[in-house]
Protein backbone atom coordinates (compact mmCIF):
# COMPACT_ATOMS: atom_id res chain seq x y z
CA UNK A 1 0.00 0.00 0.00
CA UNK A 2 1.58 3.13 -0.86
CA UNK A 3 1.86 6.25 1.87
CA UNK A 4 -0.64 8.42 0.33
CA UNK A 5 -3.13 5.96 1.27
CA UNK A 6 -2.11 5.49 4.80
CA UNK A 7 -2.10 9.29 4.84
CA UNK A 8 -5.82 9.45 3.50
CA UNK A 9 -7.02 6.73 6.44
CA UNK A 10 -6.14 8.95 9.31
CA UNK A 11 -9.05 11.11 9.23
CA UNK A 12 -11.34 8.19 9.05
CA UNK A 13 -9.67 7.00 12.04
CA UNK A 14 -9.03 10.33 13.69
CA UNK A 15 -12.96 11.11 13.76
CA UNK A 16 -14.56 7.94 13.63
CA UNK A 17 -12.10 6.22 16.46
CA UNK A 18 -10.97 7.83 18.63
CA UNK A 19 -14.33 10.16 19.06
CA UNK A 20 -14.73 7.02 21.62
CA UNK A 21 -11.75 8.06 23.37
CA UNK A 22 -12.41 11.45 23.37
CA UNK A 23 -16.51 11.05 24.72
CA UNK A 24 -16.47 14.12 27.32
CA UNK A 25 -18.29 16.94 28.11
CA UNK A 26 -16.55 18.30 31.18
CA UNK A 27 -13.01 19.65 29.81
CA UNK A 28 -13.81 22.98 27.76
CA UNK A 29 -11.38 23.81 25.66
CA UNK A 30 -12.03 26.93 23.62
CA UNK A 31 -15.54 27.19 25.27
CA UNK A 32 -16.62 24.08 23.06
CA UNK A 33 -16.75 21.02 25.16
CA UNK A 34 -14.55 18.39 23.99
CA UNK A 35 -16.30 16.25 22.41
CA UNK A 36 -17.03 19.00 19.73
CA UNK A 37 -13.79 20.57 19.85
CA UNK A 38 -12.48 16.74 18.92
CA UNK A 39 -14.84 16.98 15.90
CA UNK A 40 -13.80 20.55 14.87
CA UNK A 41 -9.94 20.00 15.18
CA UNK A 42 -10.08 17.06 12.69
CA UNK A 43 -11.83 18.81 10.22
CA UNK A 44 -9.26 21.51 9.86
CA UNK A 45 -6.65 18.41 10.13
CA UNK A 46 -8.28 17.11 7.33
CA UNK A 47 -8.06 20.22 5.50
CA UNK A 48 -4.32 19.92 6.00
CA UNK A 49 -3.98 16.52 5.08
CA UNK A 50 -6.22 16.68 2.06
CA UNK A 51 -3.64 19.03 0.83
CA UNK A 52 -0.46 17.18 1.63
CA UNK A 53 -1.81 14.44 -0.13
CA UNK A 54 -2.82 16.49 -3.00
CA UNK A 55 0.81 17.84 -3.38
CA UNK A 56 2.22 14.07 -2.83
CA UNK A 57 -0.27 12.90 -5.50
CA UNK A 58 1.94 12.24 -8.95
CA UNK A 59 -1.23 12.85 -10.63
CA UNK A 60 -1.25 16.49 -9.95
CA UNK A 61 1.94 17.13 -10.98
CA UNK A 62 2.59 19.29 -14.44
CA UNK A 63 5.02 18.08 -16.71
CA UNK A 64 8.03 20.44 -17.11
CA UNK A 65 8.24 22.06 -20.66
CA UNK A 66 11.65 22.05 -22.20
Amino acid sequence: MKPIHLLGAIPFLGILGGIFFANRVTPYVLGMPFNLFWLVMWVVLISAIMAVIYRLDPANREEQSS
